[in-house]
């Protein structure tokens, strides 16, 4: 009888132990981990790091700009280059040496210097750009740095044991704007075809902005259960900012 409740009673440890562990990754805390006048570092999840950098403009002043890093067993992969190359040696170094990771691949979802405008610094480091065929084309046409590796539709990458994707859904922000998804994490980064909540449309002089809501219903029936969702500018949070950009859009 004593054995019979020993091991219910290690049985119910077990359970509960676990149910903290995943309680725990469930309610992680976001916290700033790194921060100096050109770069700011938000953990956001155990192996996912918003980086943010800054672009002056003459139309919205002094805009911040997110990407995001992914690690697994000391690599990362960085979606987005912060906006010039300063600023991406800044990110190189710190994912390098405080991260402790190798940087596998960055992968720019669009062709503006928001999303590669620091790519000659990665290139300089030896490491692998990827983009889709037309974001490829667009940098090529406006004589900004060009990725090294295009894909079409989407391509799976790794980093450690885990599956990083970047596809294409369809036109929105630009004719070349692709979203990343981490599954292991399910945190999706949405670029600038994603909005934060309550954010105006924005800079259109690219867009489409007749596809941009139907492309976002592809995302959200892509990734239905994401619990992550990072935009290319704002505040991150969940799938409620993929319904926010399909309304801002909707009959346009």
């Amino acid at each position: 009888m004593k054995i019979i409740i020993k091991n219910i009673f290690v049985i119910l440890f077990s359970f509960m132990m676990l149910s903290c562990s995943s309680r725990n990754k469930d309610h992680f805390k976001a916290k700033e981990i790194y921060k100096s006048k050109d770069l700011i570092i938000t953990q956001i999840s155990e192996n996912s790091f918003i980086h943010t950098s800054f672009k002056q403009t003459d139309g919205f002043g002094n805009v911040p700009c997110n990407g995001l890093i992914v690690k697994d067993n000391n690599e990362a992969i960085v979606f987005d280059t912060p906006t010039n190359d300063k600023s991406s040696e800044e990110l190189i170094e710190w994912i390098n040496k405080k991260l402790h990771a190798k940087i596998n691949a960055v992968i720019p979802t669009h062709f503006h210097d928001d999303s590669l405008g620091g790519l000659m610094a990665f290139h300089q480091h030896n490491i692998p750009s990827y983009s889709y065929v037309k974001t490829i084309e667009l940098a090529k046409e406006n004589n900004f740095v060009v990725p090294e590796n295009s894909f079409n539709d989407f391509v799976v990458l790794k980093v450690g044991d885990k599956d990083v994707i970047a596809k294409f859904f369809g036109e929105g922000h630009t004719k070349d704007n692709t979203v990343g998804y981490f599954p292991s994490e399910n945190i999706l980064f949405g670029g600038c075809l994603l909005k934060e909540l309550d954010a105006g449309k924005g800079y259109l002089g690219d867009a489409n902005v007749s596809a941009w809501s139907n492309t976002a219903e592809k995302v959200k029936k892509e990734y239905p259960n994401i619990k992550i969702v990072v935009p290319g500018h704002g505040e991150y949070g969940n799938g409620k900012l993929l319904d926010y950009t399909i309304a801002l859009f909707k009959g346009q």
